[in-house]
Protein backbone atom coordinates (compact mmCIF):
# COMPACT_ATOMS: atom_id res chain seq x y z
CA UNK A 1 0.00 0.00 0.00
CA UNK A 2 1.64 3.47 -0.63
CA UNK A 3 1.39 5.71 2.14
CA UNK A 4 0.51 9.36 0.66
CA UNK A 5 1.22 11.44 4.01
CA UNK A 6 3.39 14.28 3.93
CA UNK A 7 4.73 13.15 7.68
CA UNK A 8 5.60 9.97 9.55
CA UNK A 9 2.75 9.36 12.03
CA UNK A 10 3.68 8.35 15.67
CA UNK A 11 1.86 4.85 17.01
CA UNK A 12 -0.09 6.60 19.65
CA UNK A 13 -2.83 5.23 22.64
CA UNK A 14 -4.58 8.37 23.41
CA UNK A 15 -7.84 9.42 24.31
CA UNK A 16 -9.88 11.47 21.66
CA UNK A 17 -13.19 13.42 21.41
CA UNK A 18 -15.06 14.09 18.10
CA UNK A 19 -17.23 16.83 18.22
CA UNK A 20 -19.84 18.36 15.75
CA UNK A 21 -23.12 20.05 15.65
CA UNK A 22 -21.76 23.64 17.05
CA UNK A 23 -20.71 21.05 20.48
CA UNK A 24 -24.21 19.21 20.55
CA UNK A 25 -23.13 15.98 19.46
CA UNK A 26 -19.82 14.19 20.05
CA UNK A 27 -18.87 10.96 21.14
CA UNK A 28 -15.21 9.25 22.44
CA UNK A 29 -12.80 7.55 20.11
CA UNK A 30 -9.09 6.61 20.05
CA UNK A 31 -6.24 8.21 18.78
CA UNK A 32 -3.67 5.47 17.42
CA UNK A 33 -1.21 7.01 15.02
CA UNK A 34 -1.06 11.17 14.99
CA UNK A 35 1.04 13.54 13.28
CA UNK A 36 1.18 17.40 12.98
CA UNK A 37 -1.31 17.12 9.90
CA UNK A 38 -3.49 14.34 10.91
CA UNK A 39 -4.68 11.10 12.58
CA UNK A 40 -5.90 7.47 12.35
CA UNK A 41 -8.82 7.17 14.99
CA UNK A 42 -11.05 4.22 16.11
CA UNK A 43 -14.38 4.52 16.77
CA UNK A 44 -17.86 2.27 16.20
CA UNK A 45 -18.36 1.24 12.85
CA UNK A 46 -21.90 2.47 13.22
CA UNK A 47 -20.95 5.67 13.88
CA UNK A 48 -21.98 8.56 11.37
CA UNK A 49 -19.58 11.54 10.70
CA UNK A 50 -19.58 14.62 9.07
CA UNK A 51 -16.88 15.12 6.69
CA UNK A 52 -15.83 18.27 8.67
CA UNK A 53 -15.49 18.14 12.76
CA UNK A 54 -13.63 19.03 15.87
CA UNK A 55 -11.28 16.28 17.55
CA UNK A 56 -10.17 17.10 20.98
CA UNK A 57 -7.58 15.09 22.53
CA UNK A 58 -7.61 15.77 26.56
CA UNK A 59 -3.59 14.34 27.19
CA UNK A 60 -2.56 16.99 24.45
CA UNK A 61 -5.36 19.19 25.42
CA UNK A 62 -5.74 20.66 22.03
CA UNK A 63 -8.55 20.52 19.66
CA UNK A 64 -7.78 19.92 15.67
CA UNK A 65 -10.31 20.84 12.82
CA UNK A 66 -10.29 17.79 11.08
CA UNK A 67 -11.45 16.60 7.87
CA UNK A 68 -12.60 13.14 7.00
CA UNK A 69 -9.78 11.76 4.70
CA UNK A 70 -10.34 7.81 4.47
CA UNK A 71 -12.92 5.50 5.90
CA UNK A 72 -12.56 1.50 6.35
CA UNK A 73 -13.54 -0.98 9.11
CA UNK A 74 -11.14 -0.24 11.33
CA UNK A 75 -11.27 3.12 11.41
CA UNK A 76 -10.76 6.57 10.14
CA UNK A 77 -7.87 8.69 8.78
CA UNK A 78 -8.33 12.36 8.95
CA UNK A 79 -6.12 15.42 8.12
CA UNK A 80 -5.92 18.56 10.38
CA UNK A 81 -7.08 21.87 8.50
CA UNK A 82 -5.62 23.87 11.53
CA UNK A 83 -5.77 23.77 15.48
CA UNK A 84 -8.94 25.50 16.64
CA UNK A 85 -8.76 28.45 18.20
CA UNK A 86 -10.31 27.12 21.83
CA UNK A 87 -13.01 28.21 23.36
CA UNK A 88 -10.11 28.50 26.18
CA UNK A 89 -8.79 31.44 24.53
CA UNK A 90 -11.88 33.25 24.50
CA UNK A 91 -12.61 32.58 28.29
CA UNK A 92 -9.25 34.03 29.44
CA UNK A 93 -9.59 36.82 27.53
CA UNK A 94 -12.76 37.58 29.25
CA UNK A 95 -11.70 36.40 32.40
CA UNK A 96 -8.76 39.08 31.78
CA UNK A 97 -11.02 41.65 31.40
CA UNK A 98 -13.31 41.10 33.90
CA UNK A 99 -10.29 41.15 36.37
CA UNK A 100 -9.33 44.52 34.92
CA UNK A 101 -12.68 46.04 35.35
CA UNK A 102 -12.96 43.99 39.36
CA UNK A 103 -9.01 45.56 40.12
CA UNK A 104 -10.59 49.16 38.83
CA UNK A 105 -13.46 49.37 40.86
CA UNK A 106 -11.90 47.57 43.60
CA UNK A 107 -9.29 50.56 43.73
CA UNK A 108 -12.15 53.11 43.49
CA UNK A 109 -14.10 51.81 46.71
CA UNK A 110 -10.44 51.85 48.56
CA UNK A 111 -10.34 55.17 47.61
CA UNK A 112 -13.87 56.15 48.51
CA UNK A 113 -13.08 54.52 52.05
CA UNK A 114 -9.63 56.32 52.56
CA UNK A 115 -11.78 59.65 52.07
CA UNK A 116 -14.51 58.54 54.63
CA UNK A 117 -11.83 57.57 56.96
Amino acid sequence: MTDHRKETRQRVFLKGRIVFNNGSSSFDCLVRDLSASGARLVLSDATTLPQVFDLYIPQKDRTFRASLCWRREDGIGVVFEEPVRAAVTDTEAALRQRIGELEAENAALRRLLASAA
